[in-house]
C-alpha cells in the first residue's frame, strides 16, 4: 500500500497526500491544489510510484524515439528574452540559412530520418509566405518527411505581419504542407512572469488560440513549460492546467515536454539552476496531472543522456529523436549535450537498460519498429 510510504510527520498533509494518491491509483483527477501539494509535500519516491503507474496504464513499459533531424533556419530574432542564449540581432554574429542551404542539409543527412524538425528566431523579414514556401520546397524534394515546424511564438509573428487570422494561417500552412508544431515558446504562462522574463513575446492567450486553432484544422502540436528560474510551483501547476483545459478541448497535443532553465550565456544568469531532483519531481507530477496527454517527453539534450534515462522511471515514455547534432538553442545555454547527437543503436541500449522496450515511432507515435 502506498500509504505505507508517505511518511510525512504533519498528520493533516499525511491525509492529503494518501487522498491524492488515491485518486491517482483510482484514475481520477487531481486539481491544482493537489498537484501544489505533491509538488511541496510528496517525497520523490512516492512520485515516482504514481508517475510510472499512470506511464505504465498509458504505455505500458514501451519507451518511444523517432529518427529527427533538427533544422534552425536563423537565430536572428525580434524579442529579448531574459532566458534566452540564442538569439541575435541582424548584424550580429547570428545565422540566416536560405532554402536551398536547408533543403541541403536535410539531403546530407541520415536517410532514415522520418521527420524534420524547424524552429529558430523570430527573422523581422521573414513572412509566413516566405516559410509556407520553404515547407512546400522542402515536401516537393522530401515528400516522405513529416514536416514540424515553427512554434506558436514564431507563427504569431508570421500571421500578424501578413495580416491574415490565425485560421487562414493555419489553414494556408497546413496547404503547404506543415504536419504538425513543436511545443516551445510557452515557457510560463503567467502574465506578471512573462513581462518579466519575456516581455515582447506573444500572450498566454495568443500561444493557446494558436495551437488551438491548429488542432482544429487538423494540425497536431506539442507543448512545453520553461521551469526552474522566478516561478513558483503555484505557477507550474496553474501553466499545466491550461493545457489540460485545452486539450479536453481539442485532444490535439501529442506529448508535452518540462524544459529546464539553463543560466549559461544569458541575463538571468544569476539564477541557480534547480536540481536533478527537481527535474525528476516535475517530470512525475507533470505525468500525474496532465491525465489526457498520452506521453511526457524527455528532451535529451537539454537534460543528458543519463537524466534522460533516469526520467523513465518517473513518468516519461519518450526519449524525443536521434537529432544528429543540429540544435544548438540548448548547448548554447550550457546543457550536458554540447554536440546533441545520438545513433538509434545507443538510444535504444539507454531505454533497454533502464528496463524499458524500445520503440521507433514516427512523429505521430504509430510504431515503426520494435
Amino acid at each position: 500500500m502506498i500509504e505505507k510510504l508517505i511518511l510525512h510527520n504533519n498528520p493533516i498533509i499525511k491525509e492529503k497526500l494518501i487522498n491524492i494518491s488515491s485518486k491517482v491509483l483510482n484514475n481520477i483527477r487531481i486539481n491544482i491544489d493537489e498537484c501544489i501539494d505533491l509538488y511541496e509535500y510528496a517525497d520523490l519516491g512516492v512520485l515516482g510510484i504514481l508517475a510510472n503507474y499512470v506511464r505504465e496504464l498509458k504505455n505500458g513499459n514501451y519507451t518511444y524515439y523517432n529518427k529527427n533531424l533538427h533544422l534552425e533556419p536563423t537565430n536572428i530574432c525580434i524579442h529579448n528574452c531574459k532566458f534566452c542564449s540564442y538569439s541575435k540581432k541582424i548584424g550580429g554574429d547570428g545565422w540566416e540559412y536560405s532554402i536551398d542551404q536547408m533543403i541541403e542539409m536535410i539531403d546530407k543527412a541520415d536517410k532514415s530520418i522520418t521527420e524534420v524538425h524547424i524552429v529558430g528566431g523570430v527573422h523581422p523579414y521573414r513572412d509566413i509566405y516566405y516559410y509556407g514556401n520553404m515547407i512546400k520546397q522542402i515536401k516537393t524534394k522530401f515528400p516522405h518527411l513529416h514536416i514540424k515546424a515553427f512554434t506558436a511564438v514564431e507563427i504569431d509573428y508570421m500571421i500578424k505581419k501578413a495580416n491574415i487570422s490565425i485560421t487562414e494561417g493555419a489553414l494556408y500552412l497546413k496547404e503547404q504542407g506543415l504536419n504538425s508544431i513543436p511545443g516551445g515558446g510557452a515557457e510560463i504562462f503567467n502574465e506578471n512572469l512573462r513581462q518579466e522574463i519575456c516581455s515582447s513575446k506573444s500572450t498566454a492567450e495568443q500561444w493557446l488560440a494558436i495551437h488551438e486553432a491548429l488542432h482544429l484544422v487538423g494540425i497536431p502540436s506539442n507543448a512545453t513549460i520553461l521551469y526552474g528560474h522566478i516561478e513558483t510551483y503555484k505557477h507550474r501547476a496553474e501553466h499545466m492546467n491550461f493545457l489540460r483545459e485545452l486539450q479536453d478541448k481539442t485532444q490535439g497535443f501529442n506529448a508535452f515536454i518540462p524544459l529546464k532553465f539553463k543560466r549559461k550565456n544569458n541575463t538571468m544568469s544569476e539564477i541557480k539552476e534547480v536540481s536533478v531532483i527537481e527535474d525528476l519531481k516535475n517530470y512525475a507530477i507533470s505525468r500525474i496531472f496532465l491525465d489526457n496527454f498520452s506521453h511526457i517527453k524527455s528532451y535529451w539534450p537539454m537534460t543528458g543522456k543519463q537524466l534522460a534515462q533516469l526520467s523513465l522511471s518517473f513518468g516519461v515514455d519518450d526519449f524525443d529523436g536521434t537529432i544528429n547534432d543540429s540544435t544548438k538553442i540548448y548547448s548554447l545555454a550550457g546543457s550536458e549535450e554540447q554536440n546533441p547527437s545520438m545513433s538509434s543503436d545507443e538510444m535504444r541500449e539507454l531505454i533497454s537498460s533502464a528496463g524499458r522496450v524500445p520503440i521507433e515511432r514516427d512523429s505521430l507515435y504509430n510504431i515503426v519498429n520494435m
